[in-house]
């Protein structure tokens, strides 16, 4: 499907899911590289930059799982910025560029000269909106987080070993997707500073700022994660442990009590105290002073 925007002298055509004729006429229309018209069809493993003589050509991938529509959780989007278009080629709906859509459609109706006079300043906006996508991707793992700490002190602890496997599976995801945009953002500054000119350096600069405030935030979570996971692990062993106490103090508790009931159980000819008065209650005496000895005994070792 083709969808074009414009505002002034500016095109922005955003395709998603293109058709062969689609990106047939989207390349003739805009001089298009036959070689970047076929990477159009599919999506792609790599990301990627090439500098072409009337556009730049980037692959990039943005991580979702809260905000995705299929099953895919890494979102593709190629761009195609020209000196006055803008192409966007996309496999899902992306809700940040439909977003997007909306405020280039509000500027159009309005006039407004704020979007700049080339298409580096439409990249500009929608990577920034792309980028605050992510964030609130992170912000809902935040929150995951506070979640499962609360839940860790709350007596949980075997159910948030699940919980966190989770969360740590989707920030290695952000991490290993983000991580390709550094590479991605510094091919970028180069041939950005060649096609716009030194005065687009700022708005460069500022993309890579954005990148690095989702890196280091992936970073503290991961931080936050992992002192979590340690922090449950603790408990976990903890309360293990004093189950494990417990019942090892109930077998040596049992053990000689035990012994004293198999010893008067034998079937031998004579056993002391059997057979005399109160012979019953008196074998229960010597289990019951037994067993408080036991308990005297671990409270003097404070095992208790």
């Amino acid at each position: 499907m083709i969808t074009k925007y414009t505002h002034k002298d500016l095109v922005w055509v955003d395709l998603e899911s293109p058709t062969q004729e689609e990106v047939r006429e989207i390349m003739r229309e805009y001089s298009i590289n036959p070689l970047v018209a076929d990477e159009l069809l599919q999506p792609s493993v790599k990301p990627r930059v090439d500098f072409h003589q009337n556009f730049i050509y980037l692959i990039m991938h943005f991580p979702a799982f809260k905000h995705t529509h299929k099953k895919d959780k890494n979102q593709e989007v190629d761009f195609i910025i020209g000196q006055k278009f803008l192409i966007t080629t996309r496999y899902d709906t992306i809700d940040p560029i439909h977003k997007f859509s909306k405020i280039f459609e509000v500027n159009s109706i309005l006039e407004r000269g704020d979007i700049g006079n080339h298409a580096g300043y439409l990249f500009f906006h929608m990577i920034k909106k792309l980028y605050k996508s992510v964030e609130h991707e992170l912000a809902y793992i935040r929150d995951s987080l506070l979640v499962i700490e609360d839940r860790i002190f709350e007596g949980k602890e075997k159910a948030m070993v699940i919980e966190i496997s989770k969360v740590s599976r989707e920030l290695l995801n952000f991490k290993l997707t983000t991580d390709t945009h550094k590479e991605i953002l510094e091919s970028f500054d180069s041939v950005g500073r060649q096609f716009f000119g030194v005065e687009f350096i700022y708005h460069i600069k500022s993309i890579s700022g954005e990148y690095y405030k989702i890196h280091d935030e992936i970073k503290m979570l991961i931080e936050s994660l992992v002192e979590l996971r340690e922090t449950n692990n603790s408990l976990l062993t903890t309360k293990q442990n004093e189950i494990m106490k417990v019942l090892t103090i109930m077998a040596f508790v049992t053990f000689p009590l035990s012994v004293i009931a198999s010893i008067f159980g034998m079937n031998t000819s004579t056993l002391p105290i059997v057979g005399r008065p109160y012979d019953f209650w008196i074998i229960m005496g010597i289990m019951v002073f037994a067993t408080i000895m036991f308990f005297v005994l671990f409270k003097y070792k404070k095992w208790l």
